[in-house]
């Protein structure tokens, strides 16, 4: 189904599976009388919540999004993620905004297997993008959010493109519902930069726990204080280093577990996630779980790992068959530890 905001007739349009019923249904209350909708949480940091946000901040939302990335009118965009959250429910919200052509594709692993034609804006998650490499040359403007990109995954990117020869820009995405999506942008190709660039009329501090604190006015009308630890550069400038609640303490020395993963994911494709479980020497005792079969290869690729202090090299190393997610594909660190 191929919806065009430029000449929008929604009685013209014909659902046929059940995803693109959701985003028909979701298009008939965005156009609705109703100055304001539901939106739901992703529960990756918490419980799962249903809130109540204005039609026009998730335009204000879209416009800063658009403008960042010169989209404009007629413009192609793929919807592939779910119309549940706030991902999904701002690609057609963007698409409305700039009058664009939205395929809606179902929310797969391989979203991009049917398409064929280039398309100029499309928003992926890590999993999505690595089962899609062999056509991300066909996307103009990619967006990547809900979970943390590897570096394995960077590396397949840019060799996937290198061969392409294709103009395609990659950006991770820093956001959440509060904020309707992203606030700023971090670009991976075709310049890997170190530091999120948030939008226009985004301004970013630091709190006395070292956690960002977000004042971005068109979005929402109270400086949102997140639980997630940052070197600012400047005003507009960031780098994420991790969540406060995930920092492990162990033996008194503070461990951001996010920093560690990326390091070893270097190395390794698999999934791994660093969790402190408790220890009565050490207070939280520092473990590494690896999502698959336990292998020699694997063990040996991280005992070589070049841990910066030996503090940060893992006291365990535990297989798991699966590592718990969210409904949106995040790891499910709470669950995780529950198992374990």
């Amino acid at each position: 189904m191929v919806i065009d905001f430029n000449n929008l007739r929604i009685n013209n349009l014909h659902s046929q599976t059940e995803f693109e019923k959701k985003a028909t249904f979701f298009l008939e209350d965005w156009l609705s009388d109703s100055e304001t909708m539901k939106v739901q949480t992703s529960g990756s940091t918490g419980t799962p919540k249903v809130f109540e946000i204005e039609k026009k901040k998730m335009l204000n939302s879209a416009v800063m999004t658009c403008n960042f990335l010169g989209l404009k009118e007629d413009d192609t965009a793929l919807l592939c993620l779910p119309v549940e959250y706030i991902s999904g429910k701002m690609m057609v919200v963007r698409s409305f905004e700039r009058k664009m052509k939205l395929i809606v594709a179902n929310p797969s692993l391989k979203p991009l297997e049917n398409l064929e034609e280039e398309i100029d804006f499309c928003a992926m998650t890590p999993l999505q993008v690595e089962n899609s490499l062999d056509k991300l040359h066909l996307i103009k403007n990619l967006i990547i959010g809900g979970a943390s990109i590897s570096e394995n995954l960077k590396d397949k990117i840019f060799q996937a493109l290198k061969l392409s020869n294709s103009q395609t820009q990659i950006f991770e995405t820093y956001g959440m519902s509060e904020t309707l999506s992203h606030i700023a942008l971090k670009q991976l190709i075709p310049q890997a930069e170190e530091y999120f660039t948030a939008f226009e009329n985004v301004s970013v501090t630091k709190d006395e726990r070292g956690c960002l604190r977000i004042w971005a006015p068109n979005v929402n009308a109270e400086v949102l204080e997140t639980n997630d630890l940052v070197e600012i550069k400047d005003e507009n400038k960031f780098r994420f280093l991790g969540r406060i609640d995930n920092v492990i303490n162990s033996g008194g020395a503070k461990i951001f577990p996010e920093e560690l993963e990326a390091l070893v994911k270097k190395e390794i494709s698999n999934e791994v996630v660093f969790l402190g479980l408790n220890d009565e020497s050490l207070g939280q005792k520092l473990i590494l779980v690896i999502e698959g079969e336990e292998s020699n290869d694997l063990l040996e690729k991280i005992h070589q790992i070049p841990f910066e202090k030996n503090f940060h090299k893992p006291k365990e190393i535990i297989f798991i068959n699966e590592i718990p997610r969210t409904p949106n594909g995040k790891v499910n660190r709470t669950e995780l530890k529950n198992i374990l």
